[in-house]
Order: structure tokens, then sequence, then C-alpha cells
């Protein structure tokens, strides 16, 4: 694994894969109360168990981005940037229709829109970085 061969924001992103995928959402599945737990589907939150009930679908998206960024695997080029474009509209889903998050509307939901969807497009563009070969 050699972390010069991707910019600085693939880094970032391998890393919060890696604290996601050991360190948070085995807390999250196996430590916390599922009456604390909640996760957001497409800008909409899920408590409960619900909440608990999706967990291991975040967990097996984390780690795959986790082992993605790690080996630069070709399959990670497309999904990575369409899932980080769903995160940039399920934020601004969630400014507009959560309860949470109802009365801030587009000047709280813009902005990580806009920074999640320039990341989404650096994904997208960023092609030549990942493997080529047999995934």
């Amino acid at each position: 694994m050699d972390l010069g061969t991707r910019p600085w924001w693939m880094n970032a992103l391998f890393a919060f894969c890696l604290f996601m995928t050991f360190l948070y959402m085995p807390y999250d599945v196996f430590w916390k109360p599922v009456a604390d737990d909640q996760e957001v589907w497409f800008g909409f939150l899920v408590q409960g168990w619900a909440a608990k009930a999706t967990e291991p679908l975040h967990w097996a998206i984390y780690a795959a981005g986790a082992y993605g960024f790690w080996r630069m695997r070709a399959w990670l080029h497309p999904w990575a940037a369409l899932y980080t474009a769903q995160v940039a509209l399920g934020m601004l889903v969630w400014s507009l229709a959560d309860p949470l998050g109802r009365g801030r509307g587009l000047a709280f939901g813009l902005p990580p829109l806009l920074a999640f969807g320039a990341l989404a497009w650096a994904l997208w563009r960023s092609r030549a970085h990942f493997n080529t070969r047999a995934s």
C-alpha cells in the first residue's frame, strides 16, 4: 500500500473507511443501545430497531470502501462516486424533510451538497488512480 500513489483527499477517504469499518461500526452494532441507534438512508433518519437492522449494510459499504481504497480496485471507481453523490443528495433531503433538519432548509443543506458533490465529482474523474486489471 503506497499512500503516495493517490491524492491526499483519497487517502482521507481511505482513513475514514478504515475508522468506520474497524472502530465506529463495531461499536454501533455491538455496544450502542438500540434506543440510541440512528442511521440515515437517502436523507431519511431511521431509529431504534430499524437502525440496528440496517447497520450491517452500512458496515459492509465502509468495509468495501476500505478494501477498495487499500488495493485501489477498479470496481470502486464508479461505486465510490455514486455513493458519495447519494450522500450529497441525502444531506439536502435531510435538511429539507427531516424534523431535526426542518427549518434550516437550503442554508443548511446546500453547503454539504456542494462539498460532497465536489468530492463525488473528484472520485468520478479519478479513474486513472484505480487498477484497471481484473479486481
